[in-house]
């Protein structure tokens, strides 16, 4: 895919899913980002940049951890995911986190700006990751961390046919190289590429868990990075794609809901 054609279905898709992510995704991702903030060894007054941070699921932990003093920089493509972010900000009175939109790929930030840059989930989306990688790098400042959390192996992730569903129907591929950094060694390798280096890998095995079919294919499709081509689908299509999906993960069914099996990988290195 044209990176700048990858770029728009990206900011464009999330901004269709940004209304439904929390509801269907907080409690699947919440293995992922805990162990991410927990090796970020967050301490007060940090200056942290979460990148490709969604609503803030990363962001709002992160600032309660550096505290008044400290100050979180939330980025993401998506103006929706934004201006939700900002929205939850003002709400609850979070005075220590804004939510900008910026490119992974092109942070509009100084160098050395950060103790700790996050990515949490986010890397698969971009359309290069080595290139969001050496921009964490670039502006974490010496001696600082940087923590980044991906989805695994293709084979260990039991909703990944949702991207082939979604394929045959659409003339381009929506995440062509999603599960590459799950593969073993590398997102490691990769961190290292960037410039990062005492580099650590770690796998969590996890399970997605559905009350419903509806809870299922709703987080599959309305709430993920689909979105964008799901929202064209006629009334029939999607109906056609809601059970083709059900089908793919038949096998984790459990009562009327589904238990699908998953993985995260984590990476940490720090900045010479």
């Amino acid at each position: 895919m044209d990176p700048a054609l990858q770029r728009r279905v990206q900011r464009y898709g999330w901004d269709k899913a940004a209304a439904y992510y929390e509801n269907f995704w907080q409690q699947q991702l919440k293995p992922a980002q805990e162990k991410l903030l927990e090796l970020a060894d967050l301490q007060p007054g940090n200056l942290v940049i979460d990148i490709a941070c969604g609503t803030g699921l990363v962001s709002f932990p992160a600032a309660e951890r550096v505290g008044p003093d400290g100050q979180v920089l939330a980025t993401d493509i998506s103006d929706a995911m934004v201006t939700i972010g900002n929205e939850t900000a003002a709400a609850k009175q979070y005075l220590n986190v804004r939510f900008d939109r910026m490119d992974a790929e092109a942070l509009e930030v100084p160098d050395h700006s950060f103790d700790v840059s996050l990515c949490a989930l986010g890397l698969m989306y971009v359309p290069d990751p080595l290139k969001a990688l050496t921009e964490m790098f670039r502006v974490t400042r010496v001696g600082g961390r940087s923590v980044a959390a991906v989805w695994g192996r293709r084979n260990h992730c039991g909703w990944a046919d949702i991207f082939e569903i979604v394929d045959r129907r659409v003339s381009s591929e929506v995440c062509p190289l999603f599960f590459q950094l799950g593969n073993e060694g590398m997102l490691k390798r990769h961190f290292e590429m960037a410039g990062f280096f005492e580099v650590k890998e770690s796998r969590i095995n996890t399970s997605l868990v559905y009350a419903t079919p509806e809870e299922a294919y709703g987080a599959a499709f309305a709430g993920g990075p689909v979105a964008l081509a799901y929202n064209r689908f006629s009334e029939q299509v999607k109906l056609e794609v809601h059970q083709e999906y059900l089908d793919s993960i038949s096998q984790f069914k459990s009562g009327n809901g589904y238990v699908v099996s998953g993985e995260f990988v984590i990476a940490t290195g720090l900045r010479r």
